[in-house]
Parts: structure tokens; sequence; C-alpha cells
């Protein structure tokens, strides 16, 4: 959970008593006067969090927020305003300027240290991100973000009926968002369903109970679908709850039943918008891990995958001791479609007959595209007799009908495909094995190209 806290503040005392408190618990604060050297610093070492005066001697904090803002790499920085201003104005601004959270002087150590350390487990929680910011440059996600937005959906669950109406009434006005009533029975199940479960909810702290609304949240945040929403927890009169509970338990924002309307509504058009940051890295994540295994063109897994899959195939046969096959396919005389129509005509010949290789193939069967026209069936469980059966019916899959190529034409496609049968070999090493599988069965297709091509050949035949 370490991380870089810039300070930023024109009192000296309060620099360097804050400066104090946050190496003592464990981060690196780095310090700054005025609204210039907040920016430069921010730019040169690029910190987790950013405490922002709203009050300084250059500009206002609100113009420096604009300009972090402003930037890719600074955009998604955690910004919390601090002032001793009481005005709800004033609040509202910074939340529509940008700020993650505003707190008051005298700060409260507890609150701000939970508050730090709810902001630097959001950063550590988008999986398999990096927690520095180059690292979204690195991804593509520090560019401007989309000047649209689906609206979202925030599910509002207090402990009667009528005060969740009322709010809900009181909010319509200020957002576009969908609002929904909700109880927690319905929030329990509904969240168990990805296309009923809300991007953002707002609990009553003490719902059947004191803490009873800490514990609902912390329960649909252990769920599969409402592990990502966003959570803010409004607090009861009189109230036992700790804000600095509230934030070790998970809640993204703490508010009271007496904020207004109208804040509370730019509170959680902020906590929305950051959870679609954070969504939007995790999908962008996600979509590197996708394409690391599947080729684009054809949707096929590709080389690194394929042979991946082959090994556990092998391995499985091993200890099981079935027969597995495995297949390289690959087209005729493809280059001659690519010299003649082109190589948009190529990508929908190989997409074509990615598609064909697929209808007919079984479920478990494993298939990949391993070079330009060139592609790896593997077989689990299944004799040279069978694959062979099933090799003839490929072949004839792509030869029965032309590929159609918009309106301009339409070549006859075939295919060689070379077989070769784990039977045939020793499987006391895994790797070798499948070196020795690999070599056979492309052995075998350079026999079916040289026998005059659009035909299946074994490797014992090959021999």
């Amino acid at each position: 959970m370490v991380g870089k806290i810039l300070i930023v503040d024109d009192v000296a005392t309060n620099r360097i008593v804050m400066k104090v408190k946050l190496a003592a618990a464990g981060y690196t604060p780095l310090v700054a006067s005025d609204g210039a050297s907040c920016l430069d610093i921010a730019m040169r070492e690029l910190p987790d969090l950013i405490l922002l005066d709203l009050t300084l001697p250059d500009m206002s904090g609100l113009r420096v927020l604009e300009a972090l803002r402003a930037e890719p790499l600074l955009r998604h920085v955690p910004v919390v305003m601090v002032s001793a201003n009481q005005d709800a104005a004033a609040r509202c601004a910074a939340f529509r300027s940008g700020a993650d959270e505003f707190l008051q002087k005298p700060l409260e150590d507890q609150v701000l240290l939970a508050r730090i350390r709810s902001f630097m487990r959001a950063r550590d929680q988008v999986e398999g991100f990096s927690a520095h910011h180059d690292g979204i440059a690195m991804l593509g996600l520090a560019e401007n973000s989309a000047s649209f937005c689906q609206p979202g959906v925030i599910a509002i669950i207090t402990a009667r009926s009528d005060v969740t109406l009322k709010l809900r009434r009181e909010l319509a006005p200020h957002l576009c968002d969908r609002i929904l009533a909700m109880t927690a029975e319905q929030a329990m199940t509904e969240g168990l369903h990805p296309s009923a479960a809300p991007d953002m909810f707002l609990i009553e702290s003490d719902l059947s109970g004191p803490g009873s609304g800490l514990r609902l949240m912390s329960e649909l945040r252990s769920r599969t679908h409402t592990r990502h929403a966003a959570f803010c927890v409004q607090t009861s009169p009189g109230s036992a709850i700790s804000a600095a509970v509230a934030f070790d338990l998970g809640a993204h924002d703490l508010v009271t039943q007496s904020i207004s309307a109208e804040e509370l509504a730019v509170r959680l058009v902020r906590l929305l918008a950051r959870k679609r940051e954070a969504d939007s890295m995790r999908a962008s994540v996600q979509d590197g891990l996708r394409l690391a295994m599947i080729d684009s063109l054809t949707s096929l897994h590709n080389r690194r995958y394929g042979m991946a899959q082959l090994a556990a195939i092998a391995d499985i046969s091993r200890r099981s001791g079935q027969e597995f096959a495995v297949m390289l396919v690959d087209l005729d005389r493809f280059k001659s479609v690519n010299d003649r129509w082109g190589h948009a005509a190529g990508d929908a010949v190989l997409i074509e007959v990615a598609d064909r290789l697929t209808r007919n193939l079984r479920n478990g069967d494993l298939l990949a595209r391993i070079g330009g026209e060139e592609f790896l069936i593997a077989l689990p469980d299944t004799s040279l007799n069978d694959a062979r059966a099933i090799a003839e019916r490929l072949c004839h899959a792509i030869e029965e009908a032309p590929v159609r190529i918009g309106d301009l034409a339409a070549p006859q496609v075939t295919v060689s495909i070379g077989l070769a049968s784990s039977a045939d070999i020793a499987m006391p090493n895994i790797k070798d094995a499948i070196s020795d599988l690999m070599e056979r069965a492309d052995r075998a297709l350079l026999h079916a190209k040289s026998a005059g091509r659009n035909q299946v050949t074994t490797s014992r035949s090959a021999a």
C-alpha cells in the first residue's frame, strides 16, 4: 500500500506536520507550497494521491485541480481537497472540477488515513493493472475519455421505503442516471445476476440496527457481480459509525443525511466517473490477456495458446493412457489468392476456412491458427483411424463450396492435412513428445502437398 502523496499547502507548519504524519504511516510524502510547484512536482513524480488546499497564493485550488484533470498522466490521480471553508457551494464546485474528496480543516488524522487507504486499495484492486501511472499511458488509458457514457444505475437502500423514495425524488433532477429504490433483500438477490447489478449503492449505515448497512456493503463487496460497484454510505442522525471504520470496510464515500441533494448528486457523479475509469482499466487488461491467446483475424486461438493447450492434452494422455491425434492443416496455393484478388480477399478466405473448420470439429477439440495459412488441430481421446475420418471430413468441408468474396469472386479453396498420432511416439517427456509429434505431422503435410494437395496423409504412410 506504500505510495507517494503530494501535500499542497501554503502554510509551512501544515506541510511539515502532514509530512511527518504520512511518513509515520509508511507513505512517501512530497510537498508543494503553491499551485505552480504542485503541477511541476506532479508531472515529475506522478504521485499516487494529492492533498490539495483550496486556497493557494498564486492560484485557486480549483484552477490547479482543473489543470491536473486536463493532463492525461494525472487525470486518474485521486485528489483530496482540504479547506477550512464550510460552504456547500465550494464543495460542489470542487467535485464538479474532479475532486475525489473534500475534507474540512482541522483534519481528523484517523479519518484522513482511512480515506487515503481506501484510495490506495482502489488503485491496487484494478486486477493486473500496474499501480504506477506511467502504466496507464502505456496501456493507452491516458487518452481523454469518451464524451458520452451510458447512464449508470444507482440503488438506494434505507431502512424506510418513504425515505428511499423521497431521496430518489430529490436526486432525480440532478442526475441523468437511473435511480432504483431497493431493499437489502433485493440487493442480495438481484446482485447475483450481472445484468441486474447496480453500478453504485447508496446505503444507510444503520438499516436494521447499528452498523447493519456496513455489513450489507461488506457482503455485496464479496459477491462476484457487485464487488466492483461503488459504495456510498449515508450516516443516520446520531449514528455511532466511525468514518474511519466505514472507509476501511470498503466505502468509497461517506455522507450525512443533512447533505443537500445537489452536493450528494455531484459526489455520486464523481464516484461513478472513478468507477468507470476502473472498469475501463480492468477491461483493457482483460482485452490484452484475451489478445495474448486469440488470433485477431480469425478469432481462433493463436500459436502460443495452441501449443500450451497441446501440452496439456499430451499430459492428460500420458496419465490416462488415451491416444490423441494432431493435424497440421495448410491452405493450398494460398499465395495465388492474395496475388489475384488482394490481401483483403486472402483475409476473407482465412476467416471462412477457420469457420468451416470450427463447425466440423467436436467440442473439446483444439483449433489454433499457428501461421499465415496454417492451422493446428488436436483431437483428444481419438484413434488414428477416427482422426483420419475427421480429417477427410474437413478436407471435404473446405472444398465443397467456393469462398464468396463480396461480389467480386468466389475462389475454390482446398487444404492439405498432415496427421500424426500419439500412439506412434514415446511420451516420457511432454516437451520432446510434442516436438516429435509436430515434426511427424509436418512431414506428413509436406508429403500431402507433394502428392497433389487437397488430401490427408498420415505420418505412418509418409514415413
